[in-house]
């Protein structure tokens, strides 16, 4: 992963302006993910094959469940300003009228359910930077996908989020259904996902 330094503070007005001017005009090669961690443009390599059919296993079976006015979008930013992230999750549910304004991104508050799938480069990223920032901007529920678990695979839903932080709701080995509660009322069957 390669990266270029900015502000590390929160940012905020014309900062923000030009840590997203900046994150806009990189170029990174083909099929990279481009995003703000902490203040800083990021480019990391494009997920593996398993990474991918994880992805599209969860995407499906939320098809089913969503509202007709909700999409699944896996290539979509979503903003922190106040955590000086913007960033571009596996999965985010959310409804389609957000993306009626013109931009590149949405407020990561309009989200219903976002899902992070861990790569060995972003493990640390998918595991507790961005989840701060979502439970920050009130994102209702955070799925982590982690095949890179100390213990094993692992599938976490978090919910509830206060300030920065949000709680466990359901942790289970891969392999393990795991349940989403409303608006979604779905059980995940992870037994056929895919080791990375």
């Amino acid at each position: 992963m390669s990266a270029l330094t900015l502000d590390h503070g929160p940012a905020g007005g014309q900062e923000w302006d030009d840590l997203v001017r900046m994150w806009e005009q990189t170029d990174g090669p083909e099929g990279t993910k481009v995003e703000i961690i902490e203040g800083i443009v990021t480019v990391s390599p494009p997920p593996a094959n398993s990474h991918n059919s994880i992805a599209w296993k969860i995407q499906r079976r939320l098809t089913a469940v969503i509202p007709e006015d909700w999409g699944i979008y896996q290539t979509l930013g979503v903003a922190v300003p106040s955590r000086s992230g913007l960033y571009i999750p596996d999965l985010v549910v959310a409804p389609e009228a957000v993306l009626h304004e013109p931009g590149n991104y949405i407020p990561a508050a309009a989200a219903e359910l976002i899902v992070e799938i861990t790569s060995p480069s972003n493990v640390g990223h998918d595991r507790i930077v961005k989840p701060a920032g979502y439970a920050q901007a009130g994102v209702p529920l955070y799925l982590l996908v982690d095949a890179h678990a100390p213990g094993g695979p692992t599938v976490t839903l978090y919910g509830e989020p206060v300030g920065d932080v949000y709680r466990v709701h359901t942790a289970v080995k891969t392999g393990e259904d795991i349940h989403l509660p409303a608006p979604f009322e779905l059980t995940l069957d992870t037994a056929d996902f895919p080791e990375a």
